[in-house]
């Protein structure tokens, strides 16, 4: 439990390359949210020795050791005013054998993305990825320990952001601020170090975007990834049936 039985934590799931900053931001812009952002990114680089963008950034700015990170979800450092505390967490910094009961206390909400648009753009930065790394698997794991949870699906949120806040909001047990639907550009004190490696789009962005067009299943991608997108896409849509 948090240190304030009054603060409510709302922590978000999501794989990369989807609109996780977004709805980070629409948070933040209410008057009674703080944010987090992936706090358990440096944990996860330092276990898995990936080699992201911003990797010695990441790991100076820590905390490194699962224990801290995990505190400080769990405990997030807030404003005496704040009533709400937004965790934007990747689905795969959950790691194999990490302990989860800490997840449970929260109100969780899982945010998935069609694989083929998830891949097209992460092979960008990422040009040979697996499974484990577009949060899935885990995503699955968080439903069928601590579900039924809510799901958010990328282009049917942007088709409708509107509707799917105020019905997160209501989830949560909150009103729907109108201040959720559109921010000021720029980048934020609360972003992490990570945030000029990928944050670009969202820095120049004021409200959420139109979902992109085209029917994901014809994005083309490389031979060697279309199994990747095959297994991704079986989990992807045993999630989208729990989508709002």
């Amino acid at each position: 439990m948090t240190g304030n039985p009054a603060l409510t934590i709302v922590r978000a799931w999501s794989g990369p390359r989807n609109i996780s900053t977004a709805l980070m931001r629409a948070w933040e812009n209410r008057p009674d949210t703080e944010v987090l952002d992936e706090p358990l990114y440096a944990h996860y680089l330092e276990s898995t020795g990936s080699d992201h963008p911003g990797r010695a950034e990441v790991l100076r700015a820590g905390p490194v050791a699962l224990d801290a990170a995990v505190r400080r979800c769990v405990k997030p450092p807030v404003q005496v005013d704040t009533s709400i505390s937004y965790q934007k967490h990747m689905a795969h910094h959950l790691l194999p054998g990490m302990e989860l009961e800490w997840v449970g206390d929260a109100a969780n909400v899982l945010v998935i993305r069609h694989p083929r648009r998830v891949i097209a753009s992460y092979i960008r930065v990422r040009p040979s990825p697996e499974l484990s790394e577009l949060g899935l698997r885990q995503q699955m794991a968080l439903m069928e320990r601590f579900g039924p949870l809510p799901v958010i699906d990328a282009d049917r949120f942007l088709a409708e952001p509107e509707r799917h806040l105020r019905l997160w909001c209501d989830r949560v047990g909150v009103d729907l601020e109108p201040s959720m639907l559109s921010w000021p550009p720029g980048p934020r004190p609360s972003d992490g170090v990570w945030a000029p490696f990928w944050y670009g789009a969202v820095e120049r962005s004021t409200t959420f975007g139109a979902p992109p067009p085209g029917d994901p299943a014809g994005i083309s991608l490389p031979d060697p990834l279309e199994p990747l997108a095959a297994d991704a896409l079986a989990i992807y849509e045993q999630l989208l049936a729990s989508a709002w």
